[in-house]
């Protein structure tokens, strides 16, 4: 009987909630409208975006370079995520935001693009744009920086393999997808790293580290004017490609969803993952898919808690070309309810002869919608106006006009991508200390 509850169980806002976040939503949207930068463009096809506020502490710059981690030759995974270390390849780099321009730095890097956040006080503007040009226009790649870049990056790969739920994360996505760029380690496997040497990096940079495939985004207390002026003067040397690399992989092969059990003597607790294929970022059903993401996110919870099963986990991963979408979670013992296109045998569990996942694409209630739009909604508005305006350049969206059509979403919108995620197959993967 405790089983079979597991997977009844719905849980559903009060009325009086429901009416409370229909109410709010308008509220949210008009509080996330994104005031246009003014746009510019150098000779070398830099974008450049900017926004103004005299109020503001500090200036912040963004400087995204629109290729990622997918660009890892294959075999050679690793080179992006090193590219990107590279850029400021030393602590003392790092420091000089915080200590000497009173403020900071942190980079970031995916399968999608390289970005550089950078700030400091009003007067270190200009010394900031400097030393950021410098990095990005004149980047030095040598033998020996790029040795220790490297036995930094496999020691950070060593503490990741040896965790459980990393393991599942990435296993569960090179079974999706399997050599497609979303099925491979963003960062590298310590098997492909130790294959990298310095000669890679310097061929990603010049096919990628380029003006035109760039943007930068400047915010803050400064002047405009000046402002321009000074990314003309730093920025206007930074060469542009020769010829751009365009993001065309061939597509994933039909995954084999025969379940794989993946044993590690160490797992103090089993990890379990499912996958199924997703859309882009620029699909036209992507606003809605994020409504629904956080939808599977309650009905997952509801389907597994309360029997031993923690931390849970679903993620829409969107790229540039079509992601997937990734739940887990940890439990004692590998239970896995089974997806509906794997057959349980007759002594299974009646929980797992039901195919529970299969309730996880039921027909959405308004009650759903609600509870799921302003989720949505509160996650989103955490988003800054200037990565918001860099997304409309890597994934070729206009943001206006997205954030205009987040306001005409409707559950039958969200109910169509349910249903066109339910007919794409799962694949399933667990990680444990069972041989």
């Amino acid at each position: 009987m405790k089983n079979k509850n597991l997977f009844q169980k719905i849980a559903f806002p009060s009325l009086i909630g429901v009416i409370l976040l229909f109410s709010a939503v308008p509220a949210i949207f008009s509080q996330s409208a994104m005031p246009a930068p003014k746009q510019e463009k150098l000779l070398n096809g830099l974008k450049v975006l900017m926004w103004s506020d005299a109020k503001a502490d500090k200036v912040t710059v963004k400087i995204r370079i629109n290729s990622g981690s997918a660009f890892d030759p294959q075999g050679k995974e690793g080179v992006m995520q090193l590219l990107a270390d590279n850029l400021f390849p030393n602590q003392a780099s790092r420091d000089f935001f915080a200590e000497d321009l009173g403020g900071g730095l942190d980079i970031v890097t995916n399968y999608d693009y390289i970005q550089i956040n950078a700030s400091s006080k009003p007067e270190g503007f200009l010394t900031m744009l400097e030393t950021l040009a410098t990095a990005v226009s004149n980047t030095a790649i040598d033998k020996e920086t790029t040795l220790k870049l490297r036995n930094a990056l496999l020691a950070k790969l060593k503490i990741k393999e040896s965790d459980p739920a990393y393991v599942a994360d990435q296993a569960v996505a090179k079974r999706l997808l399997g050599t497609f760029p979303y099925g491979r380690p963003q960062m590298g496997s310590t098997a492909s790293v130790q294959k990298i040497d310095f000669a890679d990096l310097i061929d990603a940079k010049q096919r990628f580290l380029t003006a035109d495939n760039a943007a930068i985004a400047i915010s803050g207390n400064y002047d405009k004017a000046l402002g321009f002026k000074a990314v003309r003067r730093y920025f206007g040397g930074w060469l542009k490609a020769d010829k751009r690399v365009p993001p065309t992989f061939r597509q994933p092969d039909e995954p084999d969803l025969k379940m794989i059990d993946i044993s590690m003597a160490d797992a103090a607790r089993a990890e379990v993952r499912f996958a199924f294929r997703g859309i882009s970022r620029s699909d036209k059903d992507f606003p809605a898919s994020r409504i629904f993401t956080c939808i599977l996110r309650e009905r997952f919870s509801n389907l597994m808690g309360g029997n031993d099963f923690e931390q849970f986990s679903v993620a829409n991963n969107a790229h540039v070309l079509p992601g997937y979408f990734a739940l887990g979670y940890s439990a004692k013992a590998a239970i896995v309810p089974l997806p509906s296109n794997h057959q349980a045998s007759a002594d299974a569990p009646a929980y797992v002869r039901s195919n529970p996942i299969l309730s996880l694409f039921r027909n959405i209630t308004d009650a759903e919608f609600a509870k799921a739009t302003a989720a949505f909604l509160a996650e989103n508005s955490k988003k800054s106006v200037e990565d918001q305006w860099l997304d409309g350049d890597t994934y070729k969206i206009v943001p206006a006009d997205e954030a205009k059509a987040l306001q005409n979403i409707t559950i039958a919108d969200v109910q169509r991508i349910a249903e066109r995620l339910a007919k794409n197959p799962v694949a399933v993967v667990t990680v444990s200390n069972q041989k």
